[in-house]
């Protein structure tokens, strides 16, 4: 049981990795077609990297109490 909550955890965080660069890739493409708006983007960004790392950080403590 505890390979398969690494296992799991491990897909959690790709999955968080490809979340944020796909936030990173959009809010760049934003930036360069709307100088204007960097500051709010980048604002959104942040909040949005801070939810999908949370949601990982959340799949490592339940990999660690399904033990």
């Amino acid at each position: 049981m505890g390979a398969l909550g690494v296992v799991g955890y491990g897909l959690g965080v790709i999955g968080a990795g490809i979340g944020i660069g796909l936030a990173a890739s959009g809010v760049a493409q934003g930036m360069a077609r709307q100088p204007e708006v960097q500051g709010r983007l980048f604002t959104v960004f942040i909040l949005g990297s801070a939810f999908v790392e949370a949601l990982a950080l959340i799949g490592f403590v339940v990999s660690l109490i399904v033990k």
